[in-house]
Order: C-alpha cells, then sequence, then structure tokens
C-alpha cells in the first residue's frame, strides 16, 4: 500500500526550540514500508514499487497493518551513510552491498492496526515505536531525537561530515503528500575551490575538475550573473560534438555531495 509521504521545507540555519524534535537527516533513499494482509510492499517517494530490491526487508518482524515512513541507507565501517554505495545497490540487479550495513531506519508511523493515525501527533506517533519496533537491529531501527537543541546538534554533524538535520514540530500531524512549514531540512553543504573547463552545448552543464586536475563531475546550476561573468570571460579551446572545451577557470561550488 503506497501513502505519498510527507515532505520538508527547506532552511538556511538551524535554531533551537523546545516545541520541535531533533533528528539526524538521513543520507539515503526515502521508502515507504507497509505491511497489509501480512504482505510486505515498499515503495520509493514517487510511488515506484521496489519491494523486490529489497528482500532482507520482506521478513521485519511487524505487526500487520502497519505503514512506515523511513530511509534506508548503507553504512559503511567508519559507521557513516555511504548514499553513493546505497544507489549502486538500488541501481543494481544483485542484492549484494560489501563492507557495511544495510539498515531501513524509521522516523514516523503512518498506519497502526489497519487505521490511519495522520491525525495524531508527531510525539504520539513516536509513542507508538516501542510497539511496532520493541527492539532496534542493524536491519531495523528507530530514528534517534533530542527535544531542541537544533543548533548544537548541527554543529557536530558539520564536524562528522554528514548530511544535515531535521526539525518537526513536535505537535506535527502527518500532511500525506504535502511539503510542510511543519518539518524543516537544514543541510551541511559542502563547498570546493574547482575549475571549469568545459560547457555542454545544448541544455546548461558545465565540466569541472578539482585543482590537481582529477574530474570533479558536471555542475547543472549557476547563478544567472556569474553565468554572464563565464560567456564573458571562457576562451575557447576545442570542441566536439558535445561539449565546448574551455582554459580553466576558477570557481568555488557549492554541494550535498559527492557521486
Amino acid at each position: 500500500m503506497f501513502v505519498s509521504p510527507m515532505l520538508l521545507q527547506k532552511l538556511e540555519q538551524p535554531f533551537d526550540d523546545y516545541s520541535y524534535i531533533t533528528e539526524l537527516k538521513l543520507d539515503g533513499i526515502r521508502l515507504i514500508l507497509s505491511k497489509i494482509d501480512n504482505k510486505v510492499q515498499l515503495y520509493t517517494r514517487h510511488n515506484n514499487e521496489v519491494t523486490a530490491k529489497f528482500p532482507e526487508l520482506l521478513t521485519l518482524d511487524i505487526p500487520n497493518g502497519t505503514v512506515l515512513d523511513g530511509e534506508i541507507i548503507f553504512t559503511d565501517q567508519t559507521g557513516k551513510p555511504d548514499f553513493e554505495a546505497m544507489m549502486s545497490r538500488f541501481m543494481s540487479k544483485r542484492n549484494i552491498l560489501e563492507d557495511g550495513t544495510l539498515s531501513y531506519v524509521v522516523f514516523d508511523i503512518i498506519k497502526y492496526k489497519g487505521e490511519s493515525i495522520t491525525r495524531l501527533s508527531l510525539i504520539e506517533r513516536k509513542q507508538l515505536f516501542d510497539e511496532v519496533i520493541p527492539t532496534d537491529t542493524g536491519l531495523l531501527t528507530k530514528v534517534k531525537y533530542l527535544e531542541g537543541h537544533g543548533t548544537a546538534y548541527f554543529d557536530l554533524v558539520q564536524q562528522q561530515g554528514l548530511e544535515g538535520i531535521v526539525l518537526k514540530r513536535k505537535d506535527s500531524r502527518y500532511e500525506v503528500g504535502k511539503r510542510s512549514q511543519s518539518w524543516l531540512k537544514v543541510i551541511n553543504y559542502q563547498f570546493s575551490d574547482v575549475m571549469i573547463t568545459g560547457l555542454r552545448k545544448g541544455e546548461f552543464r558545465l565540466l569541472l575538475s578539482f585543482l590537481d586536475g582529477k574530474s570533479a563531475g558536471v555542475m547543472e546550476f549557476m547563478p544567472p550573473g556569474e553565468k554572464k561573468n563565464l560567456y564573458k570571460e571562457q576562451q575557447v579551446v576545442s570542441e566536439n560534438n558535445k561539449f565546448i572545451f574551455i582554459e580553466p577557470i576558477k570557481c568555488r561550488v557549492k554541494y550535498r555531495n559527492l557521486t
């Protein structure tokens, strides 16, 4: 059974407010897990059924009539989420991951004992976790949270190089399919100095390299003013059917993670 998940609004800076809880923003794939008529089904946030991709989750010991909202993540040997490894597993036909742990981390409950509980407050829904998931395991676990302390938590996230934090109103209902101001995300963006080495013909894309000459991938967005300056300053070196190669131009980029 698919339920369109509640989505987050973006926030630039964290804050401290005890009417909110603070959670770690998980760097994985959002999954809705339902167990209806004793059959487990898995869906992405865009209503793509991916049950066959994660056979490990099909025998989880959760009550019938439950619909959970969470994130499936892959943690490496240091205990940090590895999004690239998670995507490799997701895109592969082989259900194998090495040197890490696959986990479904639950942060909300949408249905309990066959009944929708979206009208309950977030804290009331969280209180049902111990009945649905009495014991955390490596494969199935409940997300940990704090009351308030958003600023300090975000500082720790930055120190560890993690994805970010989520701030949620304690009294928030589960708003199916909506992007709500009750749930806020603060992303721990990274910054790097790179070189622009080429422009794609047609759809705007920039080829990037790190300062040591290694490829840094492709950039898809640049503020209009900076784009205008780039077109003025570029010096064409060569081109092919897809790209125009230019004398490298140094710039600073903002990004979430490297893939």
